[in-house]
């Protein structure tokens, strides 16, 4: 192993847009998710969604074929298998759900190189309805993080994989990311860590108007080809360095 966690989120990082979102919108049911969403927490919404969505007869084939449409850029998943390649020990963590999350990367033939994923609970109940379930019970175990939403605390997350890997230390961290959940867990960070936020995405303004709270190094990335140029190029100087 080279001795480097790459933590990816998933919405618009790995893929280029929101798959909550996507499957809503591709689906036809964007005004009802608008008129319920300031009336419940976004992860319960997409539960409820996803009964609203069974309920008028759409099925989990719908909802997978419309997972397998999502956009993805090339070499985001070229970036993903060399840094697989290169010995990286590459692990997501999103707010997304693990049903959404595991049929694109099965249908995009990259699940295999990631050794974990760290997301919202979702299954199929017998009834062929999508549950999707809080990462943290936040009713009888809130995770007390203001940063984040009740949910999921993504800082949390990283804090584990930090205990469960890093041997004294030797482990060095790249974190992608692109939103404001993504700001928490890169506080968690070391200077020998590397944080890589989407340029012109909520988590790059956070980084800029925080630089003083973030000992990690920083390189932002545009596209899926900026995104595999920056992150070979600090891999490669990663394992150089060891």
């Amino acid at each position: 192993m080279a001795g480097i966690v790459v933590v990816f989120d998933f919405d618009k990082t790995i893929i280029d847009c929101d798959s909550d979102n996507w499957v809503v919108d591709e689906l036809g049911f964007n005004d009802l998710f608008n008129e319920l969403l300031p009336t419940m927490p976004w992860n319960t919404l997409m539960d409820r969604m996803m009964m609203e969505l069974h309920s008028h007869g759409k099925t989990i084939e719908d909802i997978v074929q419309v997972l397998q449409r999502i956009p993805i850029h090339p070499r985001i998943i070229s970036a993903i298998k060399a840094a697989n390649a290169l010995g990286c020990d590459l692990r997501i963590v999103s707010d997304a759900n693990t049903f959404f999350i595991e049929t694109i990367l099965k249908h995009l033939g990259i699940r295999e190189c990631f050794s974990e994923i760290n997301t919202n609970p979702g299954y199929v109940n017998e009834e062929g309805i999508l549950r999707v379930l809080p990462y943290h019970d936040f009713n009888n175990s809130p995770h007390s993080c203001s940063l984040c939403p009740p949910n999921m605390c993504k800082g949390l997350v990283i804090g584990r994989i930090q205990n469960s890997v890093d041997d004294a230390g030797k482990k060095k961290f790249i974190y992608l990311g692109d939103g404001n959940g993504d700001f928490c867990p890169n506080l968690k960070l070391k200077n020998s860590d590397y944080l890589m936020p989407r340029k012109n995405f909520s988590l790059c303004d956070l980084v800029s108007k925080n630089s003083n709270k973030i000992k990690a190094e920083v390189h932002a990335w545009k596209d899926g080809e900026e995104l595999e140029e920056v992150l070979l190029h600090i891999i490669n100087k990663a394992i150089g360095g060891h």
